[in-house]
């Protein structure tokens, strides 16, 4: 493959050059990670090529090799690292991007992390030598010399940076992991655009400028870091580098902003068609190009739009995408149409893009019409605000665009920053914390969510017995510690030893009985006051109950097997689904109690019966198996190399529960039946979508499941006795009811006609000369609106010159029409005249200047509103 600099090569070609390159050095090509970063909560996204190989720099885990190559998507646009605001403004600022990195575990050091770096660059890539430039940590002897005496690199092409950031170590060229652990010097490699770009070497007081640009960074875990901030030689030193493919093809294709390379220019074209925009320079079109990576790319590695964490993050970046379509004249969904265009692109490199093009295109097309609905409001109220010329954009009112209309902050921000207009931060936040302080007020919080514990953890033996003795520990009484619970006091019991499940990981807390020898407490729930110290919530039965107290502690049997039942289930029914569906599918939430499981997961579009049906016949094969249920502890690391399905955003410790349900295997905590069989029968009761790319499936097992069964089977037979047939008839003897209804409607209506037109011959005698033009106000008795019509036109056949009311009353609402004949239209117009009669019988109407419907609610005043028509028609017709 020829990738030289001067010839354009593709970004396609140039990322394959440097995987071929690192693994002709004996790397090992390791596929891009995930945009979510699996046990990892400190991340938001992926935003570098090393977070896949944190825990193998930290000393965590191990691979097979020493040596790592990698093309790593990356995500900044939430939190620490958040290039939002600067997209489609600056020429490098992407909220998705393709690092190029290659590793070394302990293997090779500065020496060979140089040289690679300088033979790919100046020999696969023919970079011109004269054009780069490095920086070294400015007591980084050991680099500087590799550069200087072994490479070759003149020394007024070398630049030393010292703790340029305040405090030792804080530099530019001195990588930390944190404020301890694995850090260490790092060279940078920076390519000359030339003396026609603004802009001075890296060092200098124009460093800031375009010309020169880094394009590699080398970073050289040399030290661990303690508290005291001693450096710390590491006994492998390691390797970390990172070049951004976006920068290094604008080089390589000899532009000089990211937006002009190949990948780039394509996106922008389409986007361009979608907007039916002629200027290709346009900053909207770079946003559109850049935020359509950023969004495919999250969806199919399962992030859905929502309204907290990264969910809220994609849809920030979804609704700037349709902003700028909107400035740009669109008024209806068209960013998801860029899917498959990015999929042509990027789709051979990353065949996650590829497998879920469906589905991302459904995703955004969903949250594109719920945004859509509502933008052209907002933008109206936004520009309403902008025209009056404000210095600052009201807070208040920044909260409403957000609260009413959708219009995350940035957004509202991005627009005034295109005005010239702050917004006030400080005022929105104040709107949004008076927002949560009133939801906190109307809600009802548990109460262990605000008792101060001090004291010893609560030990829980409920994964294998169900009733244990305790001592209290605790008591509490509306939300104060009190020593003792008289009865009829409601209040929560803190015990030393409980078999009593705490509400977590969607399942419900336990129900059931403290028995002391003073007194019997009612437990309603139970839930965690802090990690390990279960609160029990209810009412004292009978006589007291006291700190200190011995008792024994029950859990409801009946309730817990329900539950276990209905958990157990979910895991089957989580895989199940995957089976049917596919892999993009991932829980979102769950809810297990003793009626039923509710679980939402990831899916554009509602299942089908067959898909249902499929499902359920998946787990009811599971508990016919009856296989045993296995729950094992161990360390996080451990049970990853299991392949136990652990959810996206959960915080895990470092011991973790890996529980395998039949085929199924999870990270779960809570309890479950010994075996598959013990679920008895499995059925799915509802499927339904609560959320943009988030379905709803709620299901019931056990006795729930028998009691819908006959239910459902009860309900058959007494509609196969209405209709006297066997049950296995009922479909095709309600379809033959069904016709049969079909044919009397169409029988009722040809009578309804017939009636109204004679109605009609009558009603004619009835009409008043008026100016030599007949007026007629009339009421039809049992006349809907297509005989009110029918019966009009044959009125204004008869009449031939004539205005005309009529008038029908059905369950205690009024129909009207107006119909004038067109020889009149010039004069009196029907939509008038309807409106005339509809205001004084509670209603309004309109139509065309000949014909015109309207209804109303007061039927009482009717006659006299129809009286009302001739002294109206008077006045127009003098």
């Amino acid at each position: 493959m020829t990738v030289k600099y001067g010839q354009k090569p593709s970004s396609k070609q140039i990322r394959q050059a440097f995987l071929d390159f690192f693994a002709s050095k004996g790397h090992q090509v390791v596929a891009s990670s995930s945009l979510v970063p699996h046990g990892d909560p400190t991340l938001l996204f992926t935003n570098a090529g090393m977070n896949q190989f944190k825990d193998v720099f930290l000393g965590f885990d191990k691979r097979a090799y020493t040596r790592a190559a990698t093309a790593q998507k990356c995500v900044r646009a939430g939190g620490k690292h958040n290039d939002l605001e600067n997209v489609g403004y600056t020429a490098r600022h992407h909220t998705f991007f393709e690092m190029l990195g290659n590793f070394s575990f302990g293997d090779y050091f500065k020496r060979d992390a140089i040289t690679f770096a300088w033979e790919l660059l100046t020999e696969v890539y023919a970079l011109p030598k004269e054009r780069l430039m490095v920086t070294v940590y400015a007591e980084d002897d050991e680099a500087y010399d590799i550069w200087n005496k072994e490479v070759g690199v003149p020394a007024d092409k070398i630049v030393r940076i010292g703790d340029n950031k305040g405090a030792r170590y804080a530099s530019d060229n001195f990588w930390m992991m944190g404020d301890t652990g694995p850090c260490g010097p790092c060279t940078e490699i920076f390519y000359d655009h030339g003396a026609h770009i603004p802009g001075g070497p890296p060092g200098s007081p124009d460093e800031d400028g375009d010309r020169f640009i880094e394009i590699w960074n080398n970073v050289f875990m040399q030290f661990n870091r303690d508290e005291a901030g001693v450096m710390h030689p590491l006994p492998k030193p390691s390797v970390d580098t990172g070049m951004g493919l976006e920068r290094i093809s604008a080089v390589l294709q000899g532009v000089h902003a990211n937006y002009e390379i190949d990948l780039f220019q394509a996106l922008i074209k389409a986007a361009a068609r979608e907007t039916n925009t002629a200027d290709l320079e346009s900053p909207s079109l770079k946003v559109l190009a850049d935020h359509i990576r950023a969004c495919s790319f999250l969806i199919a590695d399962g992030v859905i739009p929502g309204n907290e964490g990264r969910g809220y993050v994609l849809r920030r970046i979804i609704r700037r995408a349709i902003r700028h379509g909107y400035k740009l004249g669109c008024r209806a969904a068209f960013f998801h149409r860029l899917v498959p265009d990015l999929v042509a692109e990027m789709g051979e490199a990353y065949p996650e893009l590829t497998s879920n093009q469906a589905r991302v295109a459904e995703v955004l097309k969903q949250e594109e019409d719920r945004f859509f609905e509502t933008i052209e409001n907002g933008m109206q109220i936004l520009e309403a605000e902008l025209a009056t010329k404000p210095a600052v954009f009201n807070g208040d009112l920044a909260f409403k665009l957000h609260d009413t209309f959708g219009f995350p902050l940035d957004l509202t921000a991005d627009i005034c920053r295109e005005r010239g207009v702050t917004v006030d931060t400080a005022g929105f936040d104040a709107a949004m914390a008076r927002q949560k302080e009133q939801a906190r007020a109307a809600g009802k919080f548990k109460m262990a969510l605000n008792l101060e514990y001090d004291g010893a953890a609560t030990t829980f033996h409920g994964y294998d017995k169900l009733e244990t003795a305790a001592k209290v520990l605790a008591l509490y009484k509306d939300g104060s510690a009190v020593q003792t619970l008289n009865e009829g006091d409601l209040g929560v019991v803190v015990l030393d030893h409980t078999p009593f499940y705490a509400e977590s990981g969607g399942q419900i807390g336990d129900s059931g009985e403290l028995k002391s020898a003073n007194g019997i407490f009612a437990v309603e729930d139970t839930q965690k006051i802090q990690a390990a110290v279960f609160g029990h919530h209810g009412v004292l039965k009978t006589g007291s109950l006291s700190v200190g107290d011995a008792l024994a502690a029950k859990v409801n049997l009946q309730a817990r097997a329900s539950t276990m039942r209905n958990h157990s289930a979910t895991h089957l029914m989580h895989k199940a689904l995957r089976e049917v569906l596919g892999e993009h599918v991932q829980q979102k939430g769950s809810l297990v109690d003793t009626e039923k499981t509710r679980f939402d997961f990831v899916h554009n579009a509602p299942m089908t019966d067959a898909e249902i049906a499929r499902v359920e016949a998946l787990v009811n094969a599971e508990i016919l198996a009856n296989a045993a249920t296995e729950a094992r502890l161990m360390d996080i690391e451990s049970a990853q190399k299991t392949g136990a399905m652990m959810l996206f955003g959960e915080k895990y410790g470092d011991e973790v529960r890996v529980l395998d349900v039949g085929s199924s295997r999870e990270l779960c905590g809570g309890t479950h039946v010994s075996r598959t069989g013990d679920i008895g029968l499995f059925k799915i009761t509802s499927e339904s979508g609560v959320a943009a790319g988030v379905r709803r499936v709620e299901a019931t097992t056990g006795e729930g499941a028998l009691k819908l069964v006959q239910s459902q089977q009860s309900l058959i037979n007494q509609v196969a006795g209405e209709l006297k047939a066997p049950a296995h008839e009922v479909p095709a003897k309600i379809a033959q009811v069904m016709d049969h209804v079909k044919s009397l409607e169409k029988e009722l209506a040809r009578l309804k006609s017939k009636l109204a037109s004679s109605q009609g011959d009558d009603l004619a005698t009835q009409a008043l000369e008026v100016n030599g033009v007949k007026v007629l106000a009339a009421a039809l008795d049992g006349a809907d609106a297509n005989a009110l019509r029918e019966t009009m036109d044959k009125l204004k056949d008869k009449l031939k010159s004539a205005v005309i009311v009529l008038a029908s009353v059905a369950e205690s609402k009024v129909s009207l029409a107006a119909g004038v004949t067109a020889d009149l239209t010039g004069k009196v117009k029907a939509g008038e005249l309807v409106n005339h009669v509809a205001g004084q019988v509670g209603g309004k109407g309109g139509g065309k200047p000949d014909m015109a419907m309207a209804g109303g609610t007061e039927p009482a005043n009717l006659p006299q509103a129809l009286a009302s028509v001739q002294a109206w028609a008077e006045a127009k017709l003098n």
